[in-house]
């Protein structure tokens, strides 16, 4: 016979077993770079360490290495462990981005990026863009508040289908809203996740040649399960079968929002919305 106790006995149990999912605490497994991934360039300068779970990227005079997802994917959770090159750097970037074109082919495409510029020591700065089928030019950059060189450090992008989330360390550092019913683009094509290092002297480091006596440089790569859903007639970006569409993640939560204000007051120094405001509609309708 089921008792009034049993009954609440269950009801703690599913309370217990099915909690929200949060950003940040995606599972954080034993997935091998294999299981997802492949090298898309620089095979010789790419290493695979403790059994996949943890890949080097280097950069040399001669190339840097990339790669990218086996599948494209149309909304999730995407997410990233980096350990970046020294800090004699200038001129290195080290990337990991979601795009359409992975083939870097030129042309409209969408694009979500890391792009972590090179430096001779702090302020390490950490910029991001976003294309929306055209050529980007949304850039933010900022000054991370801790050193990236020396311990790896989690980074991860939001995308469904009322926003784009950029996150450092689980702390919300830029958000762009879907302000398509207002005129204005918003990422909605089949993106592959990629990461790579290369020599991106002509415009990241104001001009700096890279230092080619301190090469290689490396960047380390962890963390290779994928949240995301794959692209195709089963993957809606509303679809309230993933956690990423459900209403708690289509705003920030209040406490989101404080720490996103407070890193954007304290770390951010560049805005494309502040020299370019008319020509995107999304900076005319903050």
């Amino acid at each position: 016979m089921i008792t009034w106790y049993s009954l609440l006995f269950l009801l703690v149990l599913v309370v217990l077993v099915v909690r929200k999912h949060d950003v940040g605490e995606a599972a954080e497994d034993d997935v091998s770079f294999d299981q997802n991934y492949v090298v898309r360039y620089g095979n010789d300068h790419f290493l695979k360490l403790n059994q996949g779970r943890d890949v080097q990227l280097s950069l040399d005079q001669t190339t840097g290495s990339g790669f990218n997802s086996k599948n494209g994917y149309g909304s999730g959770f995407f997410e990233m462990k980096l350990k970046l090159p020294s800090s004699h750097s200038p001129g290195v970037v080290t990337t990991f981005y979601l795009t359409s074109q992975p083939d870097n082919k030129p042309g409209n495409h969408d694009e979500l990026d890391f792009e972590f510029l090179g430096t001779d020591g702090p302020n390490y700065t950490l910029q991001t863009n976003i294309f929306a089928n055209d050529n980007g030019e949304r850039e933010q950059r900022l000054h991370l508040w801790f050193d990236p060189t020396e311990d790896f450090h989690n980074y991860g992008i939001l995308w469904n289908y009322s926003q784009v989330v950029f996150f450092v360390d689980n702390i919300p550092i830029r958000v762009f809203k879907n302000n398509t019913m207002l005129g204005a683009r918003y990422p909605e094509l089949k993106m592959f996740v990629e990461g790579s290092i290369w020599n991106g002297e002509s415009w990241a480091s104001n001009g700096r040649k890279v230092n080619w006596s301190q090469s290689p440089f490396q960047a380390h790569y962890q963390k290779f399960n994928i949240n995301g859903c794959q692209f195709g007639a089963k993957c809606s970006s509303q679809s309230h079968n993933y956690w990423w569409n459900d209403k708690d993640y289509l705003d920030l939560t209040a406490e989101q929002q404080r720490s996103y204000e407070n890193v954007t007051q304290k770390y951010l120094f560049y805005d494309y919305c502040s020299l370019r405001r008319e020509k995107f509609k999304e900076c005319q309708v903050k």
